[in-house]
């Protein structure tokens, strides 16, 4: 994991091309079959990231235009939109052999580093981490007959540490209920760059927010019966992340309509404070029977 965590890093460290240009290479991130929309997600922040000085991200708006292939090199496009007193607004094309794969846009704002008392909803009432089982483990104890759906995430885990629980709808957890609370934090230290945290928790609200659609689409969606694509993400941040220390991340379906799904994420820190607001449209796809 901590491999896994070295390599997503990295990845967050594109080299400049040009102005505004910037080239990630091939084998910066090892992912099982696909380029994760998480990582595209982090990139495109801090290539917007590296043209404002003094202000902090507040949100991110993203539009998953098409898959990207593992293994090819990525260009990240940033167009500086408009540099204001307080804001500035970024737009970011991830690219692939001169294709967009994400456009977004981000926004900066240059508020208090440390913002006071707030109004938020409170954190989900739910086990601490230590309590609960890994995604690994919950991924270990699929029966024989479905364990190769659940093999990857034991052979490549995800570099970021996330404690259920119950299992996801994926690994053969529950279809009831539209809301689900998990714990999610990196295995390892980063150092203290605010912008990398910042990304590195925009990767991490990208996580199984796609399976809270597949939990509550009608359709049968246990595992290897559905496939998905996420269309668009957004997220919002509140208040400045340590991601190397425990969010609880609870995940609830606003809406399943046709084959589309929304579904909102809250991720707050381990003091219970409000850190994040995610939300993003997925397109569930039946797996016809062979």
């Amino acid at each position: 994991m901590l491999d896994g965590l070295d390599a997503l890093v990295g990845a967050l460290e594109p080299r400049e091309l040009a102005e505004d240009r910037f080239r990630v290479p091939p084998d910066a991130v090892r992912t099982p079959g696909r380029v994760l929309g998480g990582q595209l997600l982090a990139q495109a922040l801090v290539a917007a990231g590296r043209s404002v000085s003094g202000k902090a991200p507040h949100s991110l708006h993203a539009a998953f235009v098409r898959a990207g292939t593992p293994g090819r090199p990525l260009e990240l496009a940033v167009e500086r939109v408009r540099d204001g007193r307080s804001m500035s607004t970024r737009q970011v094309s991830v690219l692939e052999d001169g294709k967009p794969l994400l456009v977004a846009i981000v926004s900066f704002h240059g508020g208090a580093a440390e913002p006071g008392p707030g109004v938020a909803p409170p954190a989900a009432a739910v086990a601490p981490p230590e309590d609960l089982p890994s995604l690994q483990q919950w991924a270990d104890q699929l029966p024989a007959d479905l364990r190769k759906y659940g093999r990857h995430w034991i052979e490549q885990p995800p570099p970021i540490e996330l404690r259920l629980g119950e299992p996801p709808a994926f690994l053969g957890g529950p279809r009831t209920g539209l809301t689900r609370s998990h714990w999610m934090r990196l295995p390892g230290p980063v150092g203290d760059d605010p912008l990398l945290h910042t990304a590195l928790l925009a990767y991490a609200s990208d996580f199984l927010l796609m399976d809270m659609a597949f939990r509550a689409h009608p359709a049968d969606a246990g595992p290897g019966r559905s496939n998905g694509l996420s269309l668009d993400h957004g997220i919002w941040f509140h208040r400045p992340a340590r991601f190397d220390r425990w969010h609880l991340h609870t995940q609830d379906v606003l809406a399943v309509v046709g084959n589309r799904g929304l579904v909102r994420g809250t991720i707050h820190d381990a003091d219970g404070q409000l850190v994040a607001t995610a939300m993003q449209e997925v397109l569930v796809l039946p797996v016809s029977a062979p």
